[in-house]
């Protein structure tokens, strides 16, 4: 058997729960920064990866907001889209469904930042041989925008130009599920994807809510359901997978530790669980550092991590037939590797 990150490395991963603005790496900002005139809160590329360092929740989103008034033109999206794609490659992720957040960029038109990401896409799909899909989100605290993020994700053009569903991010505490209903079954009418941030800064109501009044088809984050004995048991009934970020939850202040984090009882419970990354360049992690992270400090043996992987391929919204191809690679892998996991 090869070592864990031998493994990890092998298997073909798909990413579902990961922010395109959350991947800018520094050096990338920084070159941005310049060429827009933009100005930094510090003076050097040095100082810059210090600043990037995560302190707590503000800083965060101090660093959100600096990256994206950085993002100018369709070609700075691009640039940033085909970035993440070399650095799947890297970690042979082959298929990643990426959320970003339109309303956060208002000098630019929707259309204009589709037509970047797309260009991106292309050009990574072209070099790394990597996929992309995306989850344009409504941010919760301007629920004002809902009605006109959902024009723009139903129009023929997102439809036709890789958008897959609707996500809702942004700060729980607030702003439930239910405030955005009709703006979820606007979307569904039209054909995507219902695919909501919930219970992570809010407990189990928030998850219950985005079942019951938004259609949820996959819930991102998802793990304070942990804490209601009858929503754990629903979702693993239901099967409906969960989009668990363990650095992210430890940053934000979720879970003290690792250690302390329910991955494992989440997995143990029968649900389908999935590994991401959320905003790994904010968060100095990457998706193979968070398996790593699952194995060596949450307590997956080899087998759930092998079923986690597995998980995320049979929850992407994948056309079936790649969805099967892809799944079959899988299999193959493990059975290279001698790896059994609970498929």
């Amino acid at each position: 058997m090869p070592d864990l990150p031998e493994v990890i490395q092998a298997l073909p991963k798909v990413e579902l729960h990961v922010h395109l603005e959350g991947t800018v790496q520094p050096e990338t900002l920084f070159d941005l920064s310049r060429r827009n005139g933009i100005a930094l809160p510090v003076h050097s590329l040095s100082e810059l990866r210090t600043w990037y360092t995560f302190r707590n929740f503000d800083h965060f989103v101090e660093i959100f907001s600096t990256l994206c008034a950085c993002l100018r033109t369709p070609d700075d999206f691009a640039r940033i889209t085909y970035e993440y794609g070399q650095a799947m490659a890297q970690q042979n992720i082959r298929y990643a469904e990426i959320t970003w957040s339109p309303t956060q960029h208002s000098h630019l038109p929707f259309t204009a930042i589709l037509d970047g990401v797309n260009e991106g896409r292309r050009r990574a799909e072209q070099d790394f041989g990597v996929r992309m899909a995306w989850i344009p989100d409504i941010v919760r605290c301007y629920p004002e925008t809902a009605a006109q993020v959902v024009a723009w994700l139903i129009s023929p053009q997102a439809l036709q130009g890789g958008v897959v569903a609707i996500g809702l991010g942004g700060p729980e505490v607030g702003f439930p599920p239910e405030l955005f209903a009709e703006a979820f079954a606007e979307a569904r009418a039209a054909g995507l994807h219902s695919n909501p941030h919930a219970g992570e800064t809010v407990g189990p109501e928030s998850v219950w809510g985005a079942l019951r009044a938004l259609g949820a088809e996959r819930i991102g984050h998802g793990v304070r359901a942990i804490e209601d004995p009858a929503l754990v048991a629903h979702l693993a009934a239901q099967q409906i997978p969960l989009e668990v970020n363990p650095t992210s939850n430890i940053c934000l202040g979720v879970y003290r530790s690792y250690a302390e984090h329910p991955l494992r009882a989440l997995v143990e419970a029968g649900l389908c669980v999935t590994i991401n990354s959320d905003d790994p360049a904010l968060f100095n992690t990457t998706l193979s550092q968070e398996y790593l992270h699952a194995a060596q400090d949450c307590g997956l043996n080899l087998e759930q991590l092998a079923t986690v992987a597995r998980n995320a391929i049979r929850a992407s919204y994948l056309p079936e037939g790649q969805k099967a191809s892809l799944l079959a690679e899988f299999d193959s892998v493990c059975g290279e590797l001698g790896l059994d996991y609970d498929g």
